[in-house]
């Protein structure tokens, strides 16, 4: 199926993959069963050398009898944050949320909650937000996430950690293609981005907007898990780039020395 999107408040779920047959079936399958009619599932793919594509190719075709519309983009890129880029370019909703392999939205009424909480304003939030939850690759449920995103979320929250997760964020696509992810940070550009897309927002006096509610099931083990202390030292430079070093220095010190004694 790949016809234009209703006219209604819609969703690009864009889903970065590269050799992710391990984990990309719940992802898929957790998209499939949302009650929200008006989604766009977005996959981009670096050229998968696994078995990756024949899941997506049959999800794909299946797609024939859903109300979603499921697309693939299939070509080499240079990284992750490449790929999104790529996503937010060519994604046709109202928002956009990334939800790569392995993750998984919450509930099947996730994306219904999003909407409702979007259409609820008086006029399109800037930010639709959420809570996350930590799983394992079955999918159980390990934790609630130490940051708890807040009732009330501004830029300056983000002094003090990811307090809301990539997953959980859903970003109107208009002010997504204004800020593209900086490919010059290889594990948290995600970080530098929220807080971009927050600045435009509190600029521009745009609402960011409080779902109250658990949107996504993240799996432990992503990229910035694996790659810990490199992820910690250029978060803490993108802290420092956008809230001054001194202040990231004195409110986030234990991150340097959590990462000296990991060396």
């Amino acid at each position: 199926m790949d016809d234009p999107l209703p006219p209604a408040t819609t969703i690009t779920v864009a889903t970065v993959t590269y050799n992710a047959e391990a984990t990309l079936q719940a992802t898929l399958d957790s998209v499939a069963e949302q009650t929200w009619p008006h989604v766009e599932h977005l996959i981009v793919d670096g050229c998968s050398a696994d078995g990756t594509m024949e899941l997506i190719r049959h999800y794909v075709e299946q797609g024939e009898d859903s109300p979603h519309t499921r697309r693939l983009i299939r070509e080499p890129d240079r990284g992750l944050y490449d790929a999104m880029n790529k996503a937010i370019d060519a994604a046709r909703g109202n928002y956009i949320v990334f939800l790569n392999a392995g993750d998984r939205l919450h509930a099947p009424d996730t994306l219904a909650t999003v909407a409702r909480t979007a259409e609820a304003a008086p006029a399109l939030p800037a930010i639709v937000y959420g809570q996350t939850d930590i799983v394992d690759n079955q999918g159980h449920f390990l934790r609630h996430r130490r940051h708890e995103a807040p009732v009330r979320l501004t830029s300056a929250c983000f002094r003090d950690g990811m307090m809301v997760c990539h997953q959980s964020f859903y970003a109107r696509t208009d002010l997504a293609r204004r800020v593209p992810y900086r490919l010059r940070y290889r594990y948290s550009s995600d970080f530098d981005w929220t807080v971009r897309l927050m600045r435009i927002a509190e600029r521009t006096g745009q609402a960011m907007a409080y779902t109250g509610a658990v949107l996504t099931d993240y799996l432990q083990e992503g990229l910035t898990t694996r790659h810990h202390r490199r992820s910690l030292f250029e978060r803490f430079r993108i802290m420092a780039v956008h809230f001054g070093l001194f202040s990231t220095l004195v409110r986030h010190a234990w991150f340097v020395v959590r990462a000296v004694v990991k060396q």
